[in-house]
């Protein structure tokens, strides 16, 4: 006997988050009237969930949970066939929207901005990017395992004026022919409340190595013209110059500094679901 057939025995549910996405790891738990669990079953990677175990005929209470989602418990019926047939179950993302699915994801440097401001004389600010770097990101199953790994060429450092960009590229500033790249890689994901996350990390940069915490905001997944997937996060951050050796300034009148002595990092970044861009 076909365990798959349209008449067969068992229990059919579908298990996806209100995005549409499969639930890989979501559990259904059935009990019965007398609170007795009488099956337990995981979903597939297309989230399904089949079995072939006949129930006697008679109402049930199936319990679907998932790691990171609400609950969802619900009275489904058993036909004479031993068939249960749950349907399509939606689990809502505790705490917020729901997350992107679980693999990599590739940073689309095309459609996403790696920016500082820095204070200038104390009144304006001067605003600065990155035109080159790359990076990829690891949804976990659990999303507190996620991970993130970005490279930024120091070199292509633009605020709009040349002499100014020559001199962050000096051994002043970013040293860029002894430091040509800037990188981050997590160590670590909290919630730090609906649909923001504080990311641990360390940034390599200017030859010296520290911790920084990214204050990072998911802002949705959708589909893109191209046939893929993206998803869409903003993060911001903030460095002490000194912190990595770049101690340079030049002090005018009344002793205020013509450079801020921190920078603000402000990140808009759209990744691309697999492991490279699409082409084109």
């Amino acid at each position: 006997m076909d365990s798959t057939g349209a008449g067969a025995a068992g229990v059919r549910a579908q298990v996806r988050t209100r995005d549409g996405w499969a639930v890989q790891h979501a559990v259904l738990t059935v009990t019965d009237m007398t609170g007795s669990q009488v099956l337990r079953a995981t979903a597939d990677e297309q989230g399904a969930i089949r079995t072939g175990q006949p129930l006697p005929a008679g109402p049930y209470t199936v319990i679907v949970t998932a790691v990171g989602y609400a609950p969802v418990a619900s009275t489904a019926i058993v036909t004479a066939s031993g068939r249960m047939d749950v349907g399509s179950v939606v689990l809502a993302r505790q705490g917020g929207a729901e997350l992107p699915p679980p693999g990599a994801w590739t940073i689309d440097p095309m459609h996403s901005t790696v920016a500082a401001v820095a204070q200038h004389l104390g009144i304006s600010s001067v605003h600065g990017r990155f035109t080159e770097f790359s990076g990829r990101i690891e949804i976990g199953e659990d999303v507190e395992k996620s991970r993130v790994e970005a490279i930024i060429r120091a070199t292509t450092i633009d605020t709009g004026n040349g002499m100014r960009d020559g001199h962050l590229r000096s051994e002043d500033f970013l040293n860029v022919e002894q430091y040509p790249e800037i990188t981050y890689r997590s160590s670590g994901l909290e919630p730090a409340g609906p649909d923001r996350w504080t990311v641990h990390g360390d940034l390599a940069l200017h030859g010296v190595v520290r911790p920084v915490d990214l204050d990072l905001s998911y802002l949705g997944t959708g589909p893109d013209p191209w046939g893929g997937v993206r998803a869409a996060f903003r993060a911001t951050a903030e460095l002490r110059r000194e912190d990595f050796k770049m101690n340079y300034n030049q002090v005018v009148a009344a002793g205020i500094a013509a450079i801020g002595t921190t920078l603000k990092v402000e990140l808009d970044i759209q990744a691309v679901q697999g492991e490279s861009l699409p082409m084109g």
